[in-house]
């Protein structure tokens, strides 16, 4: 098994964009979807599991067991929105380099089955300084997507961008899907609210949503969503056997 998805249902949507909240650095995107989700009620209807996924699982307060997980949630928007979202959100990424691949085609062909033609993905970037007000970075898919990325006041990004934030973007691209991924700076030591508060006023511009994100203070308000595995250790795991998982490094 590559990958494996469990689709509890198929939503019929409105030309849909996914909306990528993996973990990663600083956990920006975790944060912003995990509101996202939380903010517009979102509704889970598909789970995806890979065999590249940390073959460990985590045991809550309660004592029950956290396994590795990608879940997919869809909203949809009123008449003034343009689009409807499918947000997805998880506790991991893929810790090898082609299981990023796979992981991302199986999004793709998810995202493809319900008729989406565009994606953002989200991240955060660091930048190696002290930071007190996140700026916006972006790279995308064409030309087009590019200046509509300008538009949020995001700066071009030069270099390069690991793991799924990156790969999903790009992928779309040989499958003649628009999108473009979205990075706050953040200093990357911990859970940076302040990048994802940044992160979700440019995507609540474009994507038309009317949010104030003034309720979102501190992480802990989203405490039953983020509960992601201990990335450092994995991390050390990963580099005594030769390889490092990049997304998060």
């Amino acid at each position: 098994m590559a990958c494996a998805v469990k689709q509890l249902k198929k939503p019929q949507l409105k030309n849909p964009l996914l909306v990528e909240g993996l973990p990663g650095i600083g956990l920006v995107a975790n944060i912003a979807v995990a509101y996202l989700i939380r903010k517009l009620n979102a509704e889970f209807f598909a789970e995806i599991i890979a065999s590249s996924f940390p073959d460990v699982s985590v045991t809550e307060k309660n004592g029950s067991i956290k396994t590795p997980f990608c879940n997919l949630y869809y909203h949809k928007s009123d008449n003034k929105c343009s689009h409807d979202l499918i947000l997805l959100y998880g506790n991991t990424q893929a810790l090898s380099r082609r299981g990023q691949y796979a992981l991302c085609g199986c999004i793709l062909d998810l995202a493809e089955s319900l008729g989406c033609q565009k994606i953002i993905t989200l991240g955060g970037y660091r930048p190696g300084r002290r930071v007190s007000e996140p700026a916006l970075y972006y790279a995308a898919s064409d030309i087009e997507t590019a200046r509509e990325a300008e538009k949020l006041g995001a700066q071009k990004l030069g270099g390069q961008i690991y793991g799924v934030a990156g790969l999903l973007v790009g992928l779309a691209g040989l499958r003649e899907m628009k999108g473009f991924c979205l990075l706050a700076e953040t200093e990357g030591t911990s859970l940076d609210v302040d990048a994802a508060r940044a992160v979700l006023k440019a995507l609540s511009e474009t994507l038309g949503l009317k949010l104030s994100i003034d309720d979102l203070k501190n992480a802990d308000d989203l405490a039953d969503f983020l509960s992601p595995f201990d990335f450092g250790a994995i991390a050390k795991e990963q580099m005594k056997e030769g390889t490092k998982p990049n997304w998060f490094i």
